[in-house]
């Protein structure tokens, strides 16, 4: 297990372009650390400097209190699960895990206890003569397990892992990568453009957008607290409804000269058939352009005087389908300054202000 530091780390690619942009972070002990973020964020970057597979630009990097940023990717302790699993395809699963001990010179009687098991942590035991292209994705992907696992390493790093599995597998393959760091207790990154996957899977996400860091934190926190807009749309499904604080009333900026944007997440909307009377709750008119009923929930596609909004509702006894008023209370608002970051505005005055309803009906 290994504490793993990033300390003002840079990627330059040729043009000037920073792929990943003087970053700090801190992956705790045995951690399993997820890294998100939309196509080009850094994401893989970083991965692959941990790893030793690219060369930071600036920077140092720290595995268990040594400083590795120039020792070769084998004397890290680090093992990669790649997301092609990057098998050897004329040998047996059994050749695959062996390759890396047979390299590293251990000795037959080690390997073989090594191999036992670790096979039998991922359930392949029945699988050992059998070449890559005789298995399912789901056993592929547990045969790149199994290799990196018997290495034994301090910290494991993986790739997009589940991206090219089907939706079933994926989510059987996430539990089992969970309750695989529950029984290994090692220190695992994992890099992935899912959100489902991240908020499932993570004791700490960290959200990365144009080479740099947007928020570290719990799954909760990311999703009930975020530092900023970026990761207020990005995390949840739908993402957060912002809007332009102007577009609801002019006065609502005399609580506090800072707020530009106000946003709501899509389940804290209360949707009514009719005005509702209320002087302390966000009212707005909507005309709704779709419904999705999506088995438990229902999305509504709405269209406002504050621009669509997407709303998510539970109430499949009654379907709102063409006018509708929705009604947030003022605790679920975040506020959002001109920079685009979350600024904790003062709304008890709301209570003294006429309704919202007024406004934006």
């Amino acid at each position: 297990m290994a504490e793993v530091i990033l300390e003002n780390v840079t990627k330059n690619f040729p043009g000037d372009r920073k792929a990943v942009d003087n970053i700090n972070l801190k992956i705790n002990d045995g951690d399993f650390c997820v890294l998100v973020g939309p196509s080009g964020c850094g994401k893989s970057t970083t991965l692959r400097m941990i790893a030793g597979l690219e060369s930071q630009s600036g920077g140092r990097i720290f595995i268990d209190g040594e400083d590795v940023s120039n020792v070769r990717p084998a004397k890290r302790g680090v093992a990669m699960v790649f997301q092609n699993y990057a098998l050897y395809p004329t040998m047996t699963v059994k050749e695959n895990i062996e390759f890396g001990l047979i390299n590293n010179k251990i000795e037959k009687n080690e390997r073989e206890k090594l191999i036992n098991e670790i096979t039998e942590i991922v359930s392949l035991q029945g699988y050992m003569n059998s070449l890559p292209q005789e298995l399912s994705g789901g056993q592929r992907q547990r045969v790149a397990l199994a290799r990196a696992m018997v290495k034994k390493p301090k910290v494991f790093i993986l790739d997009e892992p589940l991206s090219n599995l089907d939706a079933k597998l994926r989510v059987q393959m996430r539990n089992e990568l969970i309750k695989l760091h529950k029984r290994l207790k090692t220190t695992f990154i994992y890099v992935t453009h899912d959100q489902v996957e991240a908020m499932s899977m993570g004791d700490e996400i960290v959200v990365l957008n144009n080479g740099k860091i947007m928020q570290v934190d719990s799954p909760s926190s990311l999703y009930n607290n975020p530092k900023n807009m970026f990761v207020a749309q990005f995390i949840g499904n739908p993402p957060m409804n912002v809007f332009n604080a102007k577009d609801i009333k002019d006065s609502v900026l005399e609580m506090d000269s800072r707020i530009k944007y106000i946003g709501f997440r899509p389940e804290d909307a209360e949707i009514h058939k009719t005005k509702p009377k209320t002087f302390s709750s966000l009212v707005i008119e909507a005309t709704i352009d779709n419904v999705e009923i999506l088995g438990s929930e229902i999305i509504y596609n709405m269209n406002t005087k504050i621009g669509n909004l997407e709303i998510k509702n539970f109430d499949k006894t009654s379907i709102v389908k063409d006018q509708a008023y929705l009604v947030i209370e003022k605790e679920k608002l975040k506020y959002f300054g001109k920079d685009k970051q979350a600024i904790d505005a003062d709304i008890e005055t709301l209570d003294d202000m006429p309704s919202f309803e007024r406004v934006v009906s």
